[in-house]
């Protein structure tokens, strides 16, 4: 049976996932040199335009293999208060049904992914790792008297026009998946570009005696990935659910409650409902929240109620070890002793 279940699981991944197939780089992406065209035949699943973009950009791969463990580790960090704790990511590049039917979690992880591509390669731009690109564009805004534009500002440009090239190719080119769900990623990616875009802000570098600051650098730059996983953790929970009907002549992605609107450019959007995520349910890619560690104090998500969805909770101690009565010493160091303290732990059921 546990055989039959992961053959389900696997070709779900096969028919419907090889559009995040890519963040299967997470296994093996480091481990490639990058620096021939043969390497690109290593990961299954990429769709030939995502295939020729590497064997033209082999530097890039760095960039999103990059993209690919940060997409994985923040969505983890940013939903780990959460019944669905983004778990079923670390069976990239194969996964469960929550990720493979256009579920309001899967729209997550499209749009964290898109952004994270971009991301990536923007910053890679600004570093100079990227012989392609360099520093973004200086703003086209008049500075202020007390700065100027200066600096290496992260390349959003290009980090766009690459990133959408890379992770919109297989919705584009695949002849496999319905439309509607080729529809939902495409505009998920768009949000999750979209979410990046707005996180530009500008930075600056003080300059004058003594750190008197009378003059600053200023540039625009990124916000970091776990701001814009917290933006995007927003936007799920708002998250809309869609139907696939004709709109005139065409058909398009609508609002299956409030269908009389069109589907906004800054919603995610997803067509099938999730499961509750409390107990483990293979078919539904749901692993359960017993043994998941709750917070008795909070009234939020992570709270042993919600956390452990009514089933209660077991409670046990643990000793911690920490630093403690720290000593700074001139010149130049700091001393601290080793304290134990006892922390009491609770559990879902």
């Amino acid at each position: 049976m546990k055989y039959c279940s992961l053959v389900v699981l696997f070709l779900c991944g096969v028919r419907y996932c090889n559009a995040i197939h890519w963040l299967g780089l997470t296994v093996n992406g480091s481990s490639v040199g990058w620096n021939q065209t043969h390497h690109c035949k290593l990961l299954d699943g990429l769709v030939p335009d995502q295939l020729q973009l590497c064997r033209r950009n082999l530097e890039m791969m760095h960039s999103i293999v990059h993209a690919a463990k940060v997409t994985k580790t923040t969505c983890q960090k940013t939903f780990s208060d959460m019944r669905w704790n983004c778990s079923s990511i670390e069976d990239a590049p194969f996964f469960t049904p929550d990720l493979a039917k256009g579920t309001r979690e899967s729209a997550v992880v499209f749009a964290l992914a898109a952004a994270a591509v971009s991301h990536s390669i923007a910053r890679s731009c600004a570093s100079g790792d990227l012989p392609g690109c360099s520093c973004g564009p200086a703003p086209a805004e008049q500075p202020g008297p007390d700065f100027r534009w200066g600096g290496c500002g992260d390349n959003l440009r290009y980090g766009l026009q690459m990133g959408a090239a890379f992770v919109d190719a297989p919705m584009k080119n695949s002849r496999s998946g319905s439309q509607a769900a080729k529809l939902m990623n495409l505009h998920n990616n768009a949000v999750g570009r979209q979410v990046l875009i707005d996180s530009m802000e500008t930075k600056c570098k003080c300059h004058g005696v003594s750190g008197s600051c009378s003059v600053k650098t200023c540039w625009k730059g990124l916000q970091d990935m776990h701001d814009i996983a917290a933006e995007l953790k927003s936007k799920y929970l708002a998250a809309t659910k869609v139907i696939h009907r004709h709109v005139g002549t065409r058909k398009q992605l609508v609002p299956k409650e409030m269908d009389v609107r069109p589907v906004r450019d800054t919603e995610l959007v997803y067509l099938v409902s999730s499961p509750d995520y409390c107990t483990r349910n293979e078919k539904q890619g749901s692993y359960g929240t017993q043994d998941r560690q709750c917070n008795k104090t909070s009234n939020g998500s992570d709270s042993c109620n919600l956390m452990c969805c009514g089933r209660g909770y077991n409670a046990y101690t643990e000793k911690v070890a920490e630093r403690c009565q720290c000593k700074y010493h001139w010149c130049c160091y700091v001393t601290c002793k080793k304290c134990e303290r006892t922390v009491e732990r609770y559990v879902c059921k």
